[in-house]
């Protein structure tokens, strides 16, 4: 049962005052039956069922005299309801109702029968079900504390000592068993209107508002998981779908929940919902500055309530959720404001990973205000002109495909003057099949499932990374073999034997890893960027940067074929190796942005984000190791290269 607290009433007298006080709502509400009151009796008897009968068998005689009387009571009031043209089904199903408990049916048939009945009362007759706004859960816990901890425990699991005497004693906020048959709204009725016949009393006095606060709390008790559920809550479009509402979160009890996705996710995800209610309706805010505004102000109110993980979540919630999706429209508009808002919203969250002062983090929001403030007017209809669309389309290809485009010819020009053009298939292969994998990506993330801001950082990241790691080994392996001076002996000798062991898979691979990270980033820009009215002049502005880069992949081909071939490797070591440090400042970045890892900002220095350049010390420390690993794996493949020569005697 739904108890929250009760007085030590004889059972045969408690049922006498509650059917009584109910009978009395009937008769007070003749002309207006009272709809909640019959959802909440049928809440009542979907969850408590299970105590009265166990196999057919009464197991509870008590509670089960109470389920009869309960659907009883529900037929009287559905009878009694204004007619509509669903109101014989009601009472019809009522009446069902009835029938299963008379028959001791079993508990998982009639708890699911008197859900679907609840539902479609409150379909018929709709009454408020939800929230205006998302509740409060740092006043919750509060609330809780003054007008709960007293009989519950400040946990909501241990009732004192002198509460345990009552019969039935006050509720166990963490029975799992019953919290999962338990809605927001069920939690939210008893708050409101207390337990009649028993010493629960009603909470009417609170607002609105503090209510439903009380009501997500006290379900969210149960549910511990929060941080599984908020990984699959951002990564599933389809789950977001099935809760797209406060009002469907509020009336949507974990069990309905599991029957459609799964238990295990079912409760985790309930566990985030009811913790985290503002998530909600965040897919349709995605991209909203708004969004960004409000997050913060939670974060910062969470923080200073000494909520460090909640204010964390938050902050990161804001860039990822509100102001990632909108990152590269801005970045067409205004680059410079762009990087200054990331920044800003950054360090913000370092703020709180360091245990900032809550004024140094107050003073950095209403910067950040300011900030959006003029992103707000250059993300505007109007801020879009022909020029600023072309160009935003033409820099962002040219600007990716440059990079992917330096290491691809690079292996080209390899392995034509290695005279292996037998292995060109393989790179071309590569670089075709990351071009494919992309368009399959874009085809997902726009009809199937929507990539979430954490989930592109770390695509972003693991690329980058990954890409820096196998561009550094071969960075040091050309600059061996620039100082090889029987080259050919060695392409002769050595070359064929490597590449036909599977070196040409490694240079597929190479080819896939390095197009395909660009690949996804440019789609997700274009994506952002797109607009039907726009269409013509993003196109050209793409045909554009496509013709750019053919030209220059021409000029770098023609350009190499003339390079002795130790300056080729030369020239394409140092250019592979800045390419590794650049990625590698790029990957950690994106993990800190993903929020995987902390970051220590470094006042006084500029971001450049096109050279992987992020002034944290995580980021610079990353491209200075892969900066020492080079210096140490070229001085190395030089000695390697060069041996000393043998001393000749005799």
């Amino acid at each position: 049962m739904h108890r929250i607290v009760s007085a030590t009433v004889h059972p045969a007298l408690r049922l006498i005052l509650l059917a009584l006080a109910l009978c009395l709502s009937v008769t007070a509400n003749a002309e207006e039956p009272d709809v909640r009151t019959t959802w909440r009796l049928l809440d009542y008897i979907a969850v408590d069922y299970a105590s009265a009968v166990s196999e057919g068998r009464v197991a509870d005689e008590f509670e089960y005299r109470e389920m009869v009387e309960f659907s009883d009571v529900v037929a009287r009031q559905i009878a009694a309801l204004p007619d509509t043209k669903d109101n014989q089904a009601l009472i019809r199903r009522s009446d069902q109702l009835r029938a299963l408990i008379a028959n001791k049916e079993p508990a998982e048939r009639v708890g699911r029968f008197a859900r679907a009945l609840a539902a479609s009362l409150l379909t018929a007759y709709p009454v408020p079900l939800a929230p205006s706004q998302a509740p409060d859960l740092v006043r919750a816990r509060t609330l809780f504390a003054q007008n709960c901890a007293s009989c519950h425990g400040a946990a909501g699991s241990a009732p004192p000592a002198a509460m345990q005497a009552l019969d039935p004693p006050p509720i166990d906020f963490t029975d799992i068993d019953r919290a999962r048959q338990r809605s927001a709204f069920g939690l939210y009725q008893v708050i409101t209107q207390g337990l009649e016949g028993t010493s629960m009393p009603s909470f009417a006095s609170l607002s609105d508002e503090d209510r439903w606060a009380l009501a997500f709390h006290a379900g969210s008790i149960a549910f511990e998981d929060v941080a599984k559920g908020e990984r699959i809550w951002r990564e599933d479009d389809g789950i977001r779908q099935l809760v797209p509402d406060l009002e469907t979160l509020a009336a949507l009890t974990p069990e309905s929940l599991a029957e459609q996705i799964g238990e295990d996710r079912a409760l985790a995800v309930m566990a985030y919902l009811r913790a985290n209610p503002n998530a909600v309706g965040q897919a349709n805010d995605t991209g909203s500055l708004a969004f960004v505004r409000d997050t913060l102000d939670r974060s910062l109110s969470a923080y200073r309530a000494g909520n460090r993980e909640e204010a964390r979540q938050l902050a990161l919630s804001a860039y990822l959720d509100g102001f990632e999706p909108l990152e590269a429209l801005l970045a067409t508009r205004d680059g410079g404001l762009m990087r200054e808002v990331e920044q800003a919203l950054g360090q913000f969250r370092a703020g709180i990973e360091s245990g900032a002062n809550p004024s140094e983090l107050q003073q950095l929001r209403a910067r950040i205000d300011s900030l959006l403030a003029r992103a707000e007017g250059a993300l505007a209809p109007e801020a879009a002109s022909e020029i600023s669309t072309f160009l935003g389309a033409f820099t962002i290809l040219l600007r990716e495909g440059i990079e992917a485009l330096l290491v691809v010819i690079a292996m080209i020009a390899f392995v034509k003057k290695s005279q292996r053009t037998e292995v060109l298939p393989y790179v071309h292969g590569g670089w075709i099949a990351a071009l494919l994998a992309g368009v399959a990506t874009w085809v997902v993330a726009t009809y199937f499932v929507s990539i979430s801001g954490a989930s592109r950082e770390m695509t972003e990241g693991i690329g980058a990374l990954l890409a820096a790691v196998i561009l550094a080994s071969v960075g040091i392996w050309m600059h061996g073999k620039s100082q090889a001076e029987e080259w050919r002996r060695y392409i002769q000798e050595k070359m064929g034997k490597a590449l036909s062991r599977g070196s040409a898979w490694f240079l597929f691979g190479l080819a896939f890893v390095v197009v395909y990270r660009e690949a996804f980033e440019t789609i997700l820009f274009y994506a952002a960027l797109w607009n039907p009215q726009s269409s013509g002049i993003i196109l050209a502005g793409a045909l554009s940067a496509v013709a750019l880069l053919a030209l220059i992949a021409w000029a770098m081909l023609r350009y190499s074929r003339k390079l002795p071939i130790t300056q080729f490797f030369r020239y394409s070591a140092i250019l592979i190796a800045i390419l590794a440090v650049i990625l590698a400042g790029k990957g950690v970045g994106a993990f800190q942005e993903a929020g995987v890892l902390s970051a220590t900002f470094i006042a006084g220095l500029p971001r450049l984000a096109e050279l992987g350049f992020f002034p944290t010390v995580e980021t610079m420390g990353a491209q200075l190791l892969t900066l020492l690993a080079l210096i140490a794996g070229f001085r190395a493949s030089r000695a390697t290269s060069n041996p000393p020569p043998a001393n000749a005697t005799g």
